[in-house]
């Protein structure tokens, strides 16, 4: 026989699970205890949202499902951020919840909720176990459905009692799968579809970007020379400094790359996600999209392809490649004009020097600090709009936005968990003021990690992007400015390294020195966001709807 608690630590083992990430309680303590006999490592994190958004990011990078841990009541509730998080956002993450026992009350009412009703919307599996016996067969289940396309959040329920019972089963092994391919017929007409449209486009999403298409479609490109444009979660997957790179969808209309997709009379939109921002491309009696995906195409009043190809994105890629030939009348050259004044409007940007920061020239001083490999760990601010528009991804995963739930606070953690998963890599979180502060209690367990990355702070003072919608819509500016501590000696009371950017040079020289040296760094960076309603909501849109193309 096998304590519960045991068996349920085993069965994450036979998962592959390398690590836990949470705030253990009281109810938790059998499991506590049954982990500290297992080669997975606790990471013990200082708030169970700190520990949801790694146990996602986790996920997001492997595939694999991370695995998070908390007590009953107010610790269960500190996850509910964290699994809309990986639901939304397609990441592979379990949490383990503590409860009384459920045989018999202890307590009465103490700290009791239904967490298993209230985690039902916001994943794809919740349960409570309420039989050691069964352990071995709901983890299965909830690890399956997890990393199933499109991957999510799931959780699993112990109580006290059932942790502390004995079982004679044992874990169940995982199968070995194989995502299913698309249909020939389908491919065979999406490849006509192709090679008969004069100007076919790529719209690359959150789901290229997750099941890894990242050779296939670069070889696609290479063999047809279809140009491509990507949404926020799918930048990346096609190396962004390539001549067929159209931009990014950072704003939802007016922009270069709108343009662009105007131009085209057929839209390859391949891992397309409901959940990012509405397809801006669709009208009724429009151009034609084929939708790529794992998953039909769920129609809404935007999104209603005409050809779909369900089943792994890069095995259909594959297959079309195979058997595409080139065709002598497609012509671009109206979508590489319009890239081409966006690259010419940018460099008129991102050469302005003045302190506070200038958001452009920020965007092109991290590129430049950053490798080719290094990882930027977006939190949600304005500055996101930036970096996506300006900041060229050169590999699959190295700019985590999130663009699904878009929520604050993740942008530390998601930076830790990615430092975690590639040790050898440069990983940078990027923060506003408001976001980092959300989580920035998670400096000390960096720290306590020994793990190496630069955390850059763009300081405004205020909920920037709240207050930049605020002056857009004519409201006076109320309510969205706060004050801040001093960062410097904040980071450095965690036994961080803290650091003050006092000039456009000087942040260009921080971002080299930190980048190059071991341990946590916080750079606190003033930002001037005076431009941004200029810019992003009036000159961008002006200057595109007047390109001639």
């Amino acid at each position: 026989m096998t304590k519960a608690s045991d068996l349920f630590i085993q069965c994450l083992e036979e998962e592959g699970v390398e690590y836990v990430f949470g705030v253990p309680g009281e109810e938790n303590l059998d499991f506590l205890d049954s982990l500290s006999r297992s080669k997975i490592k606790l990471i013990l994190t200082r708030h169970e949202q700190g520990a949801g958004f790694m146990a996602a990011t986790y996920g997001r990078h492997t595939g694999k499902t991370g695995v998070c841990l908390a007590t009953l009541g107010p610790g269960a509730t500190n996850f509910v951020t964290a699994a809309a998080y990986a639901q939304l956002g397609g990441m592979p993450m379990m949490m383990i919840t503590g409860q009384k026992p459920i045989k018999s009350s202890k307590q009465g009412r103490f700290q009791i909720l239904d967490v298993v009703d209230m985690m039902g919307p916001i994943t794809k599996f919740t349960h409570q176990l309420a039989s050691g016996d069964n352990i071995p067969s709901r983890i299965r289940e909830a690890f399956r459905l997890a990393e199933e396309e499109k991957p999510g959040a799931v959780h699993l329920e112990l109580p006290e009692d059932i942790a502390d019972e004995e079982t004679d089963s044992t874990p169940i092994a995982r199968s070995i799968c194989r995502r299913p391919v698309a249909e020939a017929k389908a491919i065979n007409a999406a490849r006509r579809k192709i090679e008969e449209a004069k100007s076919p486009v790529l719209v690359i999403g959150g789901g290229a970007n997750r099941t890894m298409t990242s050779r296939m479609l670069t070889q696609f490109v290479e063999k047809t020379g279809i140009p491509f444009v990507t949404t926020q979660l799918g930048k990346g997957v096609i190396d962004e400094t390539s001549d067929k790179y159209l931009g990014c969808a950072a704003l939802s209309a007016g922009d270069y790359c709108h343009r662009a997709i105007e131009s085209a009379d057929l839209i390859v939109n391949i891992g397309h996600d409901v959940i990012e921002k509405p397809p801006f491309f669709m009208k009724r009696g429009g151009t034609e999209v084929i939708h790529v995906s794992m998953n039909r195409a769920e129609v809404d009043p935007v999104y209603f392809p005409q050809i779909e190809l369900i089943g792994d994105i890069a095995n259909a890629i594959w297959q079309i490649k195979e058997d595409i030939l080139p065709q002598g009348h497609w012509n671009f050259d109206k979508m590489l004009k319009a890239h081409a004044a966006e690259v010419e409007h940018t460099a008129t940007l991102d050469d302005d020097m003045r302190f506070p920061i200038y958001p452009p020239h920020l965007v092109k001083a991290v590129r430049e600090a950053m490798p080719a490999d290094g990882i930027i760990c977006l939190d949600n601010g304005v500055y996101k709009i930036w970096f996506a528009r300006n900041y060229n991804a050169r590999q699959p995963n190295t700019v985590l936005l999130d663009n699904a739930l878009a929520t604050m606070g993740a942008g530390l953690p998601s930076a830790m968990g990615s430092a975690m998963v590639y040790p050898d890599r440069k990983v940078m979180a990027i923060c506003g003021d408001g976001g980092f502060m959300m989580n920035s209690q998670e400096m000390e367990t960096a720290v306590r990690l020994k793990l190496n990355l630069t955390v850059l702070i763009l300081r405004d003072d205020s909920y920037g992007m709240i207050r930049w919608k605020q002056a857009n819509m004519g409201f006076e500016d109320y309510g969205l400015t706060f004050g801040n501590p001093d960062f410097v000696k904040y980071a450095e009371s965690y036994g961080a390294h803290g650091h003050r950017v006092e000039s456009a040079d000087h942040l260009e020289e921080l971002l080299v020195t930190c980048r190059d040296s071991e341990g946590v760094h916080l750079i606190d960076c003033p930002v001037d966001y005076s431009d941004n309603d200029r810019i992003l909501n009036h000159e961008i849109k002006e200057l595109s709807a007047n390109l001639a193309l």
